[in-house]
């Protein structure tokens, strides 16, 4: 069963080996693919009210498990260097939060607050949270969800959706896998 979150929720969440119940480190910030719209792992800080920032990092190939209030790994050994995937991604200037949202026909949507991420046996992104009174909505609420394609369109500190966006937009994660669903059969549907 797959769940839904936002990559804010995973930040500040302590590192827990299986082995020993120890916690090693805690999540400084979620790091993904954008050619993908994968997530390939995590930076850390140490644990502890002044943490410090760690050079290692935690690869989402060695998660064993990422629970509602920490991320597992099999045992300390899990962290350290990342492999290909985190590193390409670590070592670029990504970082889509803040980014402004546009549409490929020139809507402007508003700005990225947070990245959604639906979470089975990998994990991936579906969506983002952006806050802009751009978008028609049913109720007032602060931020809207938009859901994105198996690929994500950034250049600079544009994040580039489809127009159809715009009739999948919710308020709410409850009901965001069903509009992420029905946005990405339209896609298809429409594709030559």
């Amino acid at each position: 069963m797959s769940i839904l979150m936002r990559a804010r929720e995973i930040t500040g969440r302590p590192v827990v080996t299986l082995d020993t119940a120890e916690d090693v480190a805690e999540v400084k910030d979620v790091v993904f693919d954008h050619a993908s719209a994968t997530l390939v792992g995590f930076t850390l800080n140490r644990r502890g009210f002044l943490g410090s920032p760690m050079k290692e990092v935690l690869p989402w190939s060695r998660v064993a498990a990422l629970g509602p209030d920490a991320v597992m790994i099999d045992g300390a050994g899990a962290l350290g260097g990342g492999d290909g995937a985190m590193e390409d991604a670590t070592g670029s200037d990504r970082d889509v939060i803040g980014a402004a949202v546009m549409t490929d026909s020139g809507t402007a949507l508003g700005s990225v607050v947070d990245v959604i991420l639906e979470v089975e046996d990998g994990a991936r992104v579906v969506g983002f949270e952006v806050d802009g009174p751009e978008v028609e909505r049913d109720r007032s609420a602060a931020t809207l969800l938009i859901p994105v394609d198996d690929t994500i369109a950034v250049s600079g500190r544009t994040l580039m959706v489809p127009a159809a966006v715009r009739d999948f937009v919710q308020d709410d994660l409850a009901g965001f896998g069903a509009a992420v669903d029905a946005f990405r059969a339209r896609l298809s549907e429409d594709a030559p």
